[in-house]
């Protein structure tokens, strides 16, 4: 946030260097697009000292005049409709390449880098901070472009008629301009503020409703209601503050204004006596104090947006400039692909600790055969999701390293691992497409006659032919239209698809009805088949099933076998066994 305008807006040429493409062409029909504005004052000082006189007037003068006049009007307004589809084009391509930039580096964060950020701030740099920067480049850097041409040209005019009265302009006007130097510095200060308050609201706003379920739930409605009035509250008083300022500019330039014309027509009168300066001059002079004077005003809006659009794009560069710290060895062509056939895995004394926090893992070893079904289980806290997280690169382990086939996890290239490892997570997350859409994130180009194999498959067949639609049933948003054991099964379906050698799954808790319970439990058996799996068992019932059992307590591996023989040990899967089973028996 600390870097330069000029820097900035430096890193923006790098980051779209399009943006500046054709800017000479642009420029040039700007300079004829303000041509048509200062032709009127000339056409009127040549009527008023060529076509008029005591005695009446020069009529061919007049007409050739206004004929001269109309047709520099036509060619600025063609030139003004050319400059305005080249830079609507220009700025709408390069911020769209800015955008998905952007989008793809918030990808490219670690789960880790983007749970620091909140989703609504995250989301608004990609959205409403490169939507400041669009109004901005279309409508104030057009105005930018015309006003400075026009200046420039009045001025050149006005020195033509009487650099004294020139020299007088300029007096009022360059301190003017000086103060809005510093009045920029504070008003970026202000608008950086502004959009942090615009990612704060929208963050609390989405939150609310993600969230209205709970909110309703807790009959927390009014709770909600103060958080986000006060969320709103804070965007509109650094809205007001900042708005304040420009106001206060623009009532300036007013009195500059005022002050300036009263000085013109005073000492434009006392030249004119004294034959330095004729009628039709002073005229013609006042006509283009005013078009020196219309730009100045109208900068001061384009200021406004300016600020505004420059402390988007900082917000945009601060998230491009987060590191990656998940990078993809394969992004430059390198990185190495895992070997094929059935993968093993191995943590070599990994451990891991959050950003300031205390260990969490601590020295884990462990190998895993291909092909066999392992559960982790243990109580929360433990470690046992810090460990999937890390077998799937979602986090990179502090200490130690990872391996999958023998291959350092670091070193697999994206596209490899992603295809070879799945992860299905806990919450079995859905987007608000039909099960079939779904389901095919799994593997895009999927038929959906595989995709009724995959149900199939996992003995889900009845359960799919008894939604409304089948594999075209829509599930809402985040899959809100089926229950939670529901979107299980399509999660499970989705990774069946994708076919992994490796399967990581985070297991729900949440509570399904029986027939569900079964229907999942199921599934999982008919997916982990014949494949190495990985599973984060809440359930014992999992474990039970399993090749072999991990148990975790405290970030630590403190037993490993097969259930039977863990459960016939003191110790604490048989604790954790034991609760569990008194659970189950009560219900």
């Amino acid at each position: 946030m600390g870097e330069g305008l000029w820097a900035t807006l430096g890193r923006l040429h790098r980051l779209v260097p399009e943006l500046t493409a054709g800017i000479l062409g642009t420029l040039g029909l700007a300079i004829i697009a303000t041509v048509g504005k200062v032709v009127v004052p000339v056409v009127i000082q040549q009527a008023l000292d060529r076509g008029v006189w005591d005695g009446g007037a020069d009529l061919g003068v007049i007409g050739i005049s206004v004929g001269f006049a109309a047709v520099a009007i036509g060619v600025t307004a063609v030139a003004a409709y050319r400059m305005n589809v080249r830079l609507y084009r220009l700025s709408e391509s390069a911020l769209a390449t800015l955008r998905v930039r952007a989008f793809r580096h918030v990808h490219d964060l670690s789960m880790l880098s983007q749970s620091e950020q909140r989703r609504g701030s995250l989301t608004s740099r990609v959205t409403t901070d490169i939507d400041t920067m669009s109004q901005f480049l279309q409508f104030g850097g057009v105005m930018l472009i015309v006003s400075l041409g026009q200046m420039v040209i009045a001025t050149v005019l006005m020195f033509v008629y009487s650099w004294q009265l020139t020299l007088v302009v300029y007096a009022f006007f360059v301190p003017l301009v000086l103060a809005t130097h510093r009045f920029q510095k504070r008003l970026a200060r202000r608008y950086g503020v502004v959009r942090e308050r615009v990612g704060e609201m929208l963050g609390a706003i989405a939150e609310s409703v993600v969230g209205a379920q709970v909110v309703r739930a807790y009959g927390s409605q009014q709770r909600t209601a103060r958080r986000i009035g006060t969320t709103v509250e804070d965007y509109r008083v650094a809205q007001t503050q900042a708005q304040t300022l420009v106001a206060g500019v623009f009532a300036g330039v007013e009195i500059v204004a005022a002050l300036t014309t009263a000085s013109v027509v005073v000492l434009g009168v006392a030249l004119g006596v004294d034959d330095s300066l004729t009628t039709g001059q002073l005229v013609a002079f006042l006509f283009l104090l005013t078009l020196f004077v219309m730009p100045i005003q109208s900068l001061t809006e384009v200021l406004n947006e300016g600020s505004n659009a420059i402390a988007g794009l900082r917000r945009v560069v601060d998230v491009l400039d987060t590191p990656t710290d998940i990078r993809d060895p394969g992004a430059d062509g390198g990185g190495r692909l895992l070997p094929d056939g059935p993968l093993g895995v191995r943590f070599d004394q990994v451990g891991f600790a959050y950003p300031g926090g205390p260990p969490v893992l601590h020295d884990v070893t462990l190998d895993l055969a291909a092909r066999t079904r392992v559960a982790v289980v243990g109580e929360t806290g433990s470690g046992k999701t810090t460990m999937a997280k890390l077998l799937t690169r979602l986090m990179d382990p502090t200490d130690g390293t990872v391996l999958i086939g023998d291959v350092p996890l670091g070193e697999v290239r994206f596209d490899s691992l992603r295809r070879r490892v799945v992860m299905v997570p806990q919450d079995g997350f859905l987007f608000d497409l039909t099960v079939a859409g779904n389901v095919r994130y799994g593997r895009p180009d999927a038929t959906d006659e595989e995709i009724m194999v995959a149900f199939e498959q996992l003995g889900l067949g009845e359960w799919l032919a008894g939604l409304p639609a089948g594999i075209a049933t829509r599930v809402g948003e985040r899959g809100d239209l089926l229950s939670a054991g529901e979107r299980q099964l399509v999660a499970l379906a989705r990774a069946q698809l994708a076919d992994p050698d490796l399967l990581v799954l985070d297991e729900a808790t949440s509570a399904v009805d029986p027939a569900t319970e079964v229907r999942i439990a199921s599934a999982l058996l008919a997916l982990t088949r014949d494949r190495t799996s990985v599973t984060i068992a809440h359930r014992l019932s999992t474990a039970e099933a399993a090749d072999e059992v991990i148990v975790v307590d405290a970030g630590r591996v403190v037993q490993r076998g097969t259930h039977a023989d863990l459960v016939a040990v003191p110790g604490v899967y048989r604790r954790l066994h034991e609760s569990w089973a008194a659970g189950v028996s009560s219900r």
